[in-house]
């Protein structure tokens, strides 16, 4: 089955998408030691929402992040390239839309708030996804950003890289995802990923101002948040 380079060719990206949608969210749960529930309710809270305000949930996937954004009672629209993800999450009450991420079939200043978690690593260009979303969110709109990173402790950046991305993660895919050669290029894009004074700067540029993280899992995982200018 197909998986990605790290040029990210989104016609592969989302091939790869499509081909690891059906055990996707039973992967993620195991990969994550079932921390991935956490990082959405902490990816909800950070964005501050109040019943009746839009957000926009880029690279959705299956959409089990925009049911919980929904929890706010936020009006919430899950966003995604991958039908092969879409259609994995048909049974989720939410609006749904394929949609690239460097183009965005929304008009300009369209959510209150916008929101993309482990998907702008997969961007073939991160800094114009960023000014996309931009575009789309209103001024003094927020948007928070969860990825992956670089862990902060030198011995666990190691061990995290060298052991869990080349070995640990590689192996409960092959024993668990419907398509373990993707998680092949997850832990190469995770280890190519800039880190968060990095990526932070990146969001700067992009038309967001207040820009700040909160690492998660010793630095392994980050929270960006930012204001829209």
């Amino acid at each position: 089955m197909a998986r990605a380079e790290l040029d990210k060719d989104p016609h592969d990206v989302a091939a790869m998408f499509d081909g690891v949608a059906r055990r996707y969210d039973l992967t993620n749960t195991v990969l994550t030691a079932g921390q991935d529930r956490r990082w959405r309710k902490l990816t909800r809270q950070a964005l501050e929402l109040r019943p009746g305000q839009k957000v926009l949930d880029l690279a959705a996937g299956t959409a089990v992040s925009t049911e919980e954004l929904a929890k706010s009672g936020a009006w919430t629209v899950a966003a995604d390239f991958s039908l092969g993800m879409l259609r994995a999450g048909a049974g989720r009450a939410v609006p749904k839309v394929a949609a690239d991420a460097l183009h965005l079939p929304f008009a300009d200043a369209s959510f209150d708030a916008a929101t993309i978690s482990f998907g702008l690593r997969n961007v073939a260009d991160t800094a114009r996804a960023l000014a996309e979303l931009a575009r789309v969110t209103r001024p003094g709109g927020r948007l928070v950003v969860c990825e992956f990173a670089t862990p902060t402790w030198t011995p666990y950046r190691v061990a995290y890289q060298d052991v869990m991305l080349r070995r640990v993660l590689p192996a409960i895919a092959r024993r668990v995802s419907s398509n373990p050669e993707a998680y092949t290029y997850l832990s190469e894009s995770i280890v190519d990923w800039p880190p968060q004074r990095r990526l932070a700067e990146i969001i700067a540029g992009a038309g967001w101002t207040r820009v700040a993280w909160r690492d998660l899992a010793g630095g392994a995982v980050a929270l960006h948040r930012a204001t829209r200018a």
